[in-house]
């Protein structure tokens, strides 16, 4: 249960920091702002992974910044796809 909540939590803080840097935070709830994050997270581990690049370390900063990345990536695909600026 403690790693759901953990996922949650960093996803939503990822989830929100993509969609200030993506311009998407007008739109997006805080609902969506998580599940951006938590399946930016997903995204973010399989580049990271993929790419033979390390995981930032810390508990806290390098979950975030990996999820950061998988959601900004997430926000780009889906704006290519639908066309929305």
């Amino acid at each position: 249960m403690s790693a759901f909540i953990y996922a949650v939590i960093v996803g939503g803080i990822a989830g929100w920091l993509a969609s200030i840097v993506t311009g998407t935070n007008q739109r997006m709830g805080c609902l969506l702002n998580v599940v951006v994050g938590v399946v930016g997270g997903f995204i973010g581990a399989w580049v990271f992974g993929t790419t033979g690049m390390q995981m930032p370390g810390g508990d806290w900063v390098g979950p975030i910044l990996v999820s950061f990345v998988g959601a900004v990536l997430l926000l780009g695909v889906v704006r290519l796809l639908t066309g929305r600026n």
